[in-house]
């Protein structure tokens, strides 16, 4: 599933983070000119969940972009990516850089890493999750509105408003109450993560000029990412105030370094 703003100039092709969905791009689209079609990945939003008994990679999220471009006739585009987003954004611009004009990054540069002294355990605690979640229900709320709130104190923090965004499209509603669209096998751990060599490969592959936006309550101020920053060969790096979902709470700002980014790279 997707959605899409119409607009002028090469499309933004939007990809959300973890547990959120297309809408998360609702408040940026009001300020920017380019249409923008934003999916909702695999067990997210209005998408369809993976098979039962199949294992859910975030390398699969890559050729559902692909796919998406494809069915979708556009032969390149600006990709622009929040979070996880931004992590599988940056695999798809080294993967497929004939694909990608410009690419544009908030609150994330490439996927999370491991140690690869860490994988047996990360394997363990994968299968062990796995099994675990056979027998768990997932949450029920008597009203919207108590999901909503459960929302806002996920991941980084959220304003009531943007989170009833997400929640109008990650939400049903059954006999019981509402519950939860997402494939609950979102929140089991990897089985395998990549080294931080293997990121370094994929980021030093990237060929668009990229446009890195971190909030400054968000990513941006720990510092995190900074090394990876030095891996991308023509990247813009923006610091602005906000919390890791600055592109909802705070749309103006982010989107005007978003068009300034779009028009010089297009002029130049």
């Amino acid at each position: 599933a997707a959605r899409y703003w119409p607009g002028e100039g090469m499309p933004i092709v939007a990809l959300h983070g973890w547990l959120d969905n297309a809408n998360s791009f609702a408040p940026l689209a009001q300020h920017v000119p380019n249409p923008i079609l934003a999916m909702d990945f695999a067990g997210h939003g209005l998408s369809a969940h993976r098979p039962e008994g199949v294992a859910t990679h975030f390398l699969d999220h890559v050729r559902d972009v692909l796919a998406l471009l494809d069915d979708a006739g556009i032969e390149k585009c600006i990709l622009l990516g929040h979070s996880m987003g931004a992590g599988i954004a940056s695999l798809f611009a080294a993967t497929f850089p004939d694909r990608v004009e410009k690419l544009v990054l908030v609150e994330g540069i490439g996927p999370m890493s491991g140690e690869p002294g860490e994988s047996p355990q990360q394997l363990r605690r994968s299968i062990d999750e796995t099994v675990a979640l056979a027998g768990k229900q997932k949450p029920l709320y008597h009203a919207f509105d108590d999901a909503v709130t459960a929302r806002t104190r996920g991941f980084g923090g959220l304003s009531e408003a943007c989170s009833a965004l997400l929640c109008e499209r990650g939400l049903v509603q059954t006999e019981q109450g509402w519950t939860w669209r997402s494939d609950a096998r979102l929140r089991i751990a990897s089985a395998s993560r990549m080294t931080e060599s293997q990121v370094e490969g994929f980021l030093r592959a990237i060929k668009a000029p990229t446009l890195l936006v971190l909030g400054e309550q968000g990513m941006g101020g720990n510092g995190m990412f900074d090394h990876r920053t030095h891996w991308i060969a023509s990247l813009q790096v923006v610091r602005l105030p906000g919390r890791h979902h600055l592109h909802m709470e705070s749309p103006q700002p982010v989107a005007t370094s978003i068009n300034e980014f779009i028009a010089v790279t297009a002029d130049s």
